[in-house]
């Protein structure tokens, strides 16, 4: 899953951004409103957090221009300004969830995994089945067949996007635009060798095989029949 980070504080913007890659997170960060707004209009991103006060472009206005372009990217919107006034106008402009300044980062995590969810219209909104593999995305607990799977972060992220795109062929730039960080080299190998190190957890030890390998297209999730 991919982020897009929109905050001039640099102090709270590397505890944002260490967290998330902690969690599995791919994150493009930017200082400033209208870098923000570029990237906006221009990557896909299954989430944004964005300052309000930032230089050369606000928070608010930013918002106003992705929605008025029909970006439909979830939006969290940070504020040091915590009155009800200052909610309302952020969610009428157009963001989907508020938090004051200082917050957890715990609460903002639940809150991007909360949005995810709500964006990709789960009819579970905490796990991912495919066949006899499942994912639930709150305790980050992957079993298949009764057996308990150790991923890494990257792993995880990796294996929830195949997941969530279950049936339906993603290339390998769609996978580093969602997984990784956008100025990944699409030449490097590093799709290839973290499908083969999740093949190596995910299939391996079962006879049927879930994850499997479009020659000249990518690469797709499925149960074969």
């Amino acid at each position: 899953m991919r982020i897009l980070l929109v905050e001039d504080d640099l102090k709270i913007a590397s505890f944002i951004e260490k967290g998330l890659r902690a969690a599995g997170y791919a994150v493009d960060h930017t200082t400033d409103g209208e870098d923000g707004l570029h990237l906006a209009l221009t990557q896909p991103y299954d989430t944004a957090i964005i300052d309000i006060m930032l230089p050369k472009l606000d928070g608010l206005t930013l918002i106003e221009r992705m929605r008025k372009e029909k970006v439909r990217t979830p939006v969290i919107i940070l504020s040091a300004k915590d009155s009800i006034d200052d909610r309302v106008k952020g969610l009428q402009t157009g963001g989907d969830d508020y938090l004051t300044k200082p917050f957890a980062f715990s609460e903002l995590l639940a809150r991007v995994q909360a949005l995810i969810r709500r964006a990709s219209g789960l009819v579970e909104p905490t796990c991912l089945t495919v066949g006899d593999l499942s994912m639930n995305l709150l305790t980050r607990e992957v079993i298949r067949g009764g057996r308990k799977i150790e991923l890494k972060p990257i792993e995880f992220s990796l294996l929830e996007y195949l997941m969530r795109s279950a049936g339906r062929v993603v290339s390998k730039i769609m996978i580093m635009e969602h997984v990784w960080d956008y100025n990944f080299d699409p030449q490097t190998n590093v799709v290839e060798a973290r499908i083969c190190r999740l093949r190596d957890k995910i299939d391996r030890d079962f006879d049927k095989k879930l994850i499997h390998t479009v020659r000249g297209v990518g690469y797709v999730l499925k149960e074969m029949d």
